[in-house]
């Protein structure tokens, strides 16, 4: 028989040491991170478009601004409009005519038409004194004033071109209409 030496006997310990260490190392290698993704870069929100008209003029939102009352040499005026300077829309009365001049601001004196709850009426307009205004000139006893003045709570004022004027009926418009009457 052979005699067993140390290192005959050491052998099977450093061949299962040596196979162990050979499967460890057959361990797949750590999963590489996938980068972060890239920052969402997101479109500015597009501007809120105005919300649509309905179909019914009654129902539109009024035109910003309020009614203002003045006595002036030649009659009596009454101004609708946010800025003072330059009103959306104005009625003057020329007690020395008798007449009525509607003016609003426009661009071009294309003709208007305005709507009430009971009269819709084209009037047609010249340029009017103060610049980038146009005006439609009426007789004070016109029946389209008192429509305008007792019109359900509205009246609309259209022009191609521009935006619609919606403007509540006050009693400044009759106060004028009545100033030009005598």
């Amino acid at each position: 028989m052979r005699a067993h030496t140390p290192i005959a006997a050491g052998w099977p310990i450093a061949a299962g040491l040596a196979t162990l260490t050979l499967i460890a190392g057959c361990v797949a290698p750590p999963r590489a991170e996938p980068p972060p993704p890239a920052p969402r870069v997101e479109a500015p929100a597009p501007a809120p478009r105005p919300a649509p008209l309905a179909a019914d003029w009654r129902d539109w939102p009024y035109t910003p601004g309020s009614w203002t009352y003045r006595r002036d040499p030649r009659g009596s005026v009454a101004s609708f409009g946010a800025q003072a300077a330059l009103p959306a829309l104005t009625l003057q009365c020329d007690t020395g005519t008798r007449q009525i001049h509607l003016s609003r601001t426009a661009a071009a004196a294309t003709p208007m038409t305005i709507r009430t709850s009971s009269v819709t009426r084209a009037l047609s307009v010249q340029p009017g004194s103060t610049p980038g205004t146009v005006t439609a000139t009426l007789p004070a006893s016109d029946p389209l004033l008192e429509a305008m003045g007792f019109s359900r709570g509205r009246f609309v004022i259209d022009q191609e071109g521009q935006p619609a004027l919606v403007i509540p009926s006050w009693a400044e418009i009759e106060r004028v209409t009545e100033d030009c009457r005598g």
